[in-house]
């Protein structure tokens, strides 16, 4: 009965800002530098390009039993599948990429699109992150915080081969550059156990040949933080770096807004954050028989939100991706120029040591299995519901 009072929601109202205003000061946009001046529409494509995920109503229940439409309580699992989907966009076809309305998109952009189409054996859809949320504490329909939506995506990601992510969700405000040396540089899987998921993999990913994700080497690694800016309201004292961070090349944005009511917030002007809204309800949208996706609603095209930085609620995650470890390096580079070196109280710490006082760090992994990806998933937190499980024994 909550949910379908969402059930036909457009919009909520916000205190964002429709127009940009006559400006000679830069807007970045997720690491790339804009003038309004002289390019406005170079600015607004970057900003249409990336994918936007909303509210969706009419998809099939969530465990079999479960709402069918996430209006009122999906918004940050929106947009973690928004950062994470950037990360993917930058993985594969790069952060200069640009999407244009009725121009033939590459494959990879619709093997990207289909993994967060809203179906259960979609490897980053709601059904999948609200089911990997009950392992976190969350129930079905409950709202997530953005840390939350950080450990969901993290255990989802173990099960992407075409990917094939690294992802540290940083601890206590702490980054530890050993720690993630040591798990973008883990070995490969064993074939045995690449062959043991294959078809959960092919199922999830809707592909059905070996994945490039399984060569030895430098995982391509989604770096999250999590982070508690203050107490009720977010500390002066951060702006300047937290608006730094929107300026590093490997900036994925942040995820963050107010207490549920969760934006995708992806550069600034001035003291203005820029983000993109997930409260507005679409109709679920399936991939076409060649499997490609109809994306127009994929995309907003429309001026994007903005809203002061003081306004954001004090709980917030910042993402990163570096494809390559010089990525990584250049970043602890930026780090301790911009944000550490000029702070007093430091918005997070970066160390290269992992600190002797925490456990002892292992690099996640997939549980070992020898027979079906059924029991692969029933290790994990339930990724499925048993009916599914059975499902999948039966093909």
């Amino acid at each position: 009965s909550v949910l379908s009072r969402y059930e036909n929601q457009i919009t909520i109202l916000s205190d964002y800002l429709e127009e940009f205003p006559e400006t000679d000061e830069p807007v970045w946009i997720l690491g790339r530098q804009h003038h309004l001046n002289t390019d406005k529409s170079k600015l607004l494509l970057d900003i249409s390009a990336r994918l936007w995920f909303t509210y969706r109503r009419k998809f099939s229940p969530i465990g079999g039993t479960g709402p069918s439409s996430d209006a009122g309580w999906g918004c940050m699992l929106r947009c973690g599948q928004m950062m994470l989907a950037q990360a993917l966009i930058c993985r594969h076809l790069g952060r200069d990429w640009q999407w244009e309305k009725h121009k033939k998109q590459p494959e990879e952009y619709h093997r990207i699109l289909r993994c967060f189409l809203d179906r259960k054996d979609c490897c980053y859809s709601i059904h999948q992150m609200a089911q990997m949320g009950v392992g976190e504490g969350k129930s079905i329909g409950e709202w997530f915080g953005p840390n939350t939506v950080a450990q969901v995506l993290k255990k989802l990601a173990l099960f992407d081969e075409w990917n094939s992510l690294a992802v540290y969700v940083s601890m206590d405000n702490t980054v530890v550059i050993e720690d993630i040396k040591k798990m973008c540089w883990s070995p490969a899987q064993s074939s045995s156990v690449a062959h043991s998921s294959a078809h959960l993999h092919r199922s999830a990913l809707g592909q059905n040949k070996n994945t490039a994700g399984l060569c030895p080497g430098w995982k391509p690694l989604l770096l999250i933080i999590p982070l508690r800016l203050g107490i009720n309201h977010i500390n002066p004292v951060y702006i300047d770096a937290f608006k730094e961070c929107f300026k590093m090349p490997q900036s994925l944005g942040a995820l963050g807004g107010k207490p549920n009511n969760a934006y995708y917030f992806i550069g600034f002007l001035g003291n203005e954050l820029i983000y993109l809204d997930p409260h507005t309800t679409q109709s679920f949208v399936d991939s076409e028989e060649n499997g490609t996706v109809d994306d127009k609603s994929f995309h907003c095209q429309q001026a994007p939100h903005r809203m002061k930085i003081m306004n954001l609620d004090p709980s917030v995650a910042l993402g990163f991706f570096c494809k390559e470890e010089c990525d990584f390096d250049n970043w602890c580079s930026l780090v301790q120029k911009e944000i550490l070196k000029q702070q007093s109280l430091r918005m997070f710490e970066l160390v290269q040591k992992h600190p002797p006082h925490w456990p002892p760090f292992i690099p996640p992994s997939k549980p070992e299995v020898t027979t079906t990806g059924a029991e692969l998933i029933e290790s994990t937190d339930k990724l499925f519901e048993l009916e599914e499980e059975f499902e999948i024994l039966s093909v």
